[in-house]
């Protein structure tokens, strides 16, 4: 996550993100993971901040909040699991595959006017028991399915064109980024397009750690703060049985956690206080132990923080070494 050095600056020096968790094996460490964090009180101020915080980045799914909420303020009526899965990135589990053909019933839609790629069960034991089963990829299956389901129903709602719901300039995601710019604070830098195919608003790492302590403060029965109920009632919909968000919203009261690809995450506990990071090399093995040790630097304690900061290193079947975070 580098900041560009312009042309006009060529004398200036790029930022080099610090490392924020070496890997050691058999007492050795054999390398290093380097990324970019932010730590905000329950006042909103800065708390901390490690590498570059200020420019912009692909939030990836840590961008699903606010694009639930923006269904709701369209007028699309979701509460309970439903809600949850419209902000989920699913592990692919049964009961997640079976809710987002529910939702697509319940709106007169197809499973085949889903626009995400057919993919696997993001869950690798899920993977496994669904091949074994003899199924395929399907777009239901995949991980952002519950997202969609949700768009095409608010565009259904709404009588706004289902083919094109993933085009920026559809009413829809026009929506999505107002949103996105009023909770992070800033606006949005650049526009891309996702792994599902939906749109990918950039704002920066702080913008991110306000858009979500936004959503925990948000008037009780405002769409972000009905988004944030959702996600913490039911932990499940939102990643699944064997995902650190899950355990973390469920075993820390009031905490909100979403994870993304690249190795982004987010999380706002019920006061205020956020943080958000992302990892360099997109290495997804190191969230835990930085997402641990972040938890504690605000200054929370809980035992699932010891169960989400560990990350073992294997060898022929042992334990080796391990993933720690150096903040």
């Amino acid at each position: 996550m580098p900041k560009t050095t312009p042309p006009s600056a060529a004398t200036s020096s790029p930022v080099i993100p610090p490392v924020l968790a070496e890997v050691v094996r058999s007492g050795f460490v054999e390398g290093h993971h380097r990324g970019s964090l932010v730590l905000l009180g329950a006042d909103g101020d800065v708390q901390l901040a490690l590498g570059d915080v200020s420019s912009p980045v692909f939030p990836r799914s840590t961008n699903k909040p606010m694009q639930a909420a923006a269904v709701l303020r369209a007028g699309l009526d979701l509460s309970g699991e439903r809600l949850a899965l419209a902000a989920a990135s699913h592990s692919g589990e049964t009961f997640h595959r079976d809710l987002v053909l529910k939702m697509l019933a319940e709106h007169g839609l197809s499973p085949a006017e889903l626009q995400c790629p057919a993919d696997l069960p993001l869950d690798p034991e899920e993977a496994e028991t669904y091949l074994a089963s003899g199924a395929v990829r399907d777009r239901v299956t995949m991980n952002c399915s519950g997202k969609h389901a949700a768009m095409l129903a608010v565009c259904a709602l709404n009588g706004w064109p289902k083919e094109t719901y993933l085009d920026p300039g559809h009413p829809l995601q026009r929506l999505i980024h107002d949103g996105i710019e009023a909770a992070a604070g800033e606006p949005v830098a650049a526009v891309g397009t996702d792994g599902c195919g939906a749109p990918l608003m950039a704002i920066s790492l702080t913008g991110l750690a306000r858009a979500y302590r936004h959503f925990v403060l948000a008037p009780e029965g405002s769409p972000e703060r009905r988004v944030a109920d959702a996600m913490r009632t039911h932990p499940e919909y939102v990643a699944g049985t064997r995902r650190p968000d899950t355990w973390l919203m469920r075993e820390l009261p009031g905490a909100l956690s979403k994870m993304g690809a690249e190795a982004v995450q987010a999380v706002a506990l019920p006061d205020g206080r956020a943080l958000a990071f992302k990892i360099d090399d997109g290495s997804t093995r190191v969230l835990g132990p930085v997402l641990a040790r972040a938890l504690r630097l605000l200054g929370t304690d809980a035992p699932v923080l010891d169960r989400i900061g560990r990350a073992p290193l294997l060898g022929a079947g042992r334990e080796v070494g391990e993933i720690r975070a150096v903040i």
